[in-house]
């Protein structure tokens, strides 16, 4: 087991070093940079620039070297003193401005995970073991419904309704005397008290898929002869059920885990930008459009660091599950 997590984990280094790579590669792809966007905005307010003026500016900035330098710098800067570069829209250090809406998406994120574990493998569960019932079609309904319809979609109607039965949006994540109070435990619980509206409707299209793959999962084991065979010996449903057919269910429902959290954090970009939330998905869209590079390759990297760990997470639990693996 130890030799199967050091090899995964090795996996994994290599694998954060060339997204991070890849990464800033296509902050750089769109044309220009923030410089050039900077002085399209002087010239449209009627200002009169020095030729040489521009060329200064890519200096200051570090545009003018090659990009592998500016990667290694950036790289380096992360690694020895954890800095993921300078805003220059906000005139502040990238890493202050992504460890300030780390926490509210980090909580957003979990809790996010736990509704979607917590309501798709019970609810796949029961549907496949009560196939054709009135409540596997209604599983059924809930997993389509969380397919088909999109987040934002979703956060729209939250925000219409909410305004209707209360006189106003549910927007924000705490309340208005808490917004820009320091963390305390009274702070904490008002961000749990709103957290559940945002977190359910991250949580929305992970339960559908889920719940999905878990139907079909057990369905499919449920069928095999060593069910037949425990039944036979005497061994009581529900302790069969989940002592076998549901534990090899399992396998391919933990995998999804590589994708999942990802997936909610992609999610929670559009949500974030609809309810006005204080998470990394609204910070990250500024910064795209503003071409504020190193902010949006920091969260970038983040993002796709957060794809190899659930990746890794599910191998150590599928290993965890089933023996067998580890010798692959």
């Amino acid at each position: 087991m130890w030799k199967f997590m050091l090899r995964r984990l090795s996996y994994a280094v290599v694998a954060i070093f060339v997204i991070s790579l890849v990464s800033f590669a296509v902050i750089q792809l769109p044309p220009g940079d923030y410089v050039t966007d900077m002085i399209n905005r002087m010239r449209l307010a009627g200002g009169k620039l020095d030729p040489e003026f521009e060329q200064r500016m890519r200096e200051v900035y570090g545009f003018d070297q090659p990009m592998i330098v500016q990667y290694a710098k950036w790289m380096g800067n992360i690694i020895t003193r954890g800095e993921f570069g300078y805003s220059f829209v906000y005139k502040r250090d990238a890493s202050e401005m992504i460890m300030e809406r780390l926490p509210t998406t980090a909580v957003m994120v979990l809790g996010a995970v736990m509704l979607t574990w917590s309501i798709a493998l019970p609810l796949g569960v029961y549907a496949a073991v009560h196939k054709y019932s009135i409540l596997d079609y209604g599983a059924g309904f809930i997993g389509f419904f969380g397919l088909a319809v999109p987040s934002f979609i979703l956060a729209i109607i939250v925000l219409y309704f909410t305004y209707r039965a209360f006189g106003r949006a549910t927007i924000g994540l705490f309340s208005p005397e808490y917004v820009d109070a320091p963390w305390s435990m009274a702070k904490l619980l008002d961000l749990l008290k709103h957290m559940w509206v945002p977190a359910l409707l991250a949580a929305v299209t992970g339960i559908g898929a889920l719940t999905q793959t878990m139907r079909a999962n057990l369905l499919d084991e449920l069928n095999k002869p060593y069910v037949n065979t425990a039944r036979a010996k005497g061994l009581s449903e529900s302790r069969l059920l989940w002592k076998y057919p549901v534990r090899h269910a399992l396998n391919p429902f933990v995998s999804t885990i590589g994708w999942l959290l990802p997936a909610l954090v992609a999610g929670d970009v559009i949500i974030s930008i609809v309810l006005n939330l204080p998470t990394a998905g609204s910070m990250l869209y500024a910064a795209l459009l503003q071409q504020d590079q190193y902010v949006a390759a920091g969260f970038i990297l983040l993002l796709s660091t957060l794809t190899v760990i659930g990746t890794l997470i599910s191998d150590l639990l599928l290993a965890w599950l089933d023996p067998r693996i580890r010798l692959s």
